[in-house]
């Protein structure tokens, strides 16, 4: 846990005390901006987690398979901003109650919706308005009728106790300023035999002291992405069993000097060095224990 510090659970680790309302209003003018570069039909607004070039980020790029795509409206699949597919890893059933954390613009709602079936349902819950306004359009354009989009914040879902089977999320959590919350939300609302199944960027080791200090970096998720046993720790003190973190994408140091520079961060020559290997896009899973 060498990254561990700051504020509990380690969330604020090189960012001042008080600095979460930041970290929130600078993740809602960043995915509300990209929200409106789509709505107005400027094409892929490709920056989200990582890079300015949304055809190359090491990231966000190659996560979806052509099938899942044909069947989705092209301004869900343009407003695509996460480091995994959780609907195809989270194995969702027939029937099932799926909620993902930070919807975004619904591309992972609308395949859950898909894959649970007219008996199932899929919430989506954003704190953004545009990306909001975005998601519905294009459940709409997807003619999705098992779907429903809350506004919201993962800190604070507005859904009862016991009231979900799965809890995805797709490169958000990193985002959080406080991780233990969204975690103790998450176990909150799932039923007993819950599964909570989300991909997101995470680290191994330490990160240089001037990444961890970089508002921009923390949108891009990564200097607010968790050391892997403390992600481990913080989802096995919310309730949590069986839990796994599986790489599903390491970074090497061409991808760390797109992070960098998109930053404009300068940590020296074998700054990207450090990083190579230590950040991961992962599958992070648990299961709510039943009784």
């Amino acid at each position: 846990m060498a990254c561990c510090g700051g504020s509990e659970g380690g969330e604020l680790v090189g960012l001042a005390t008080g600095a979460g309302a930041d970290v929130r209003d600078a993740v809602r003018q960043r995915y509300g901006r990209t929200a409106r570069e789509v709505l107005d039909g400027a094409g892929r607004a490709g920056c989200g987690c990582g890079c300015a070039d949304g055809s190359a980020d090491p990231i966000t790029s190659g996560l979806y398979g052509d099938d899942e795509m044909g069947v989705l409206p092209e301004r869900a699949v343009q407003a695509s901003l996460g480091c995994g597919n959780p609907t195809a890893l989270a194995e969702l059933r027939e029937g099932e109650v799926v909620l993902d954390l930070g919807s975004g613009g619904g591309i992972d709602v609308l395949l859950s919706a898909r894959r649970v079936g007219p008996s199932g349902k899929a919430y989506g819950l954003d704190m953004t308005d545009e990306m909001l306004l975005l998601a519905r359009a294009n459940q709409e354009a997807a003619g999705v009728g098992n779907a429903e989009f809350l506004k919201g914040e993962i800190e604070d879902v507005p859904l009862p106790d016991a009231s979900v089977d799965v809890v995805i999320s797709n490169c958000v959590i990193n985002l959080s300023a406080d991780k233990k919350r969204v975690l103790e939300e998450a176990f909150r609302v799932l039923r007993p035999g819950g599964r909570f199944a989300v991909s997101d960027v995470v680290v191994r080791g330490d990160l240089p002291p001037a990444v961890r200090r970089s508002l921009e970096l923390w949108v891009g998720c990564v200097a607010g992405a968790l050391e892997e046993e403390r992600f481990r720790a913080l989802l096995e003190e919310a309730g949590f069993r069986d839990v796994e973190i599986e790489p599903t994408r390491i970074y090497r140091p061409e991808d760390a000097r797109a992070f960098l520079e998109e930053a404009g961060l300068d940590i020296g020559e074998g700054g990207a060095l450090t990083l190579d290997g230590g950040v991961m896009a992962a599958f992070v899973r648990g299961r709510k224990p039943l009784g």
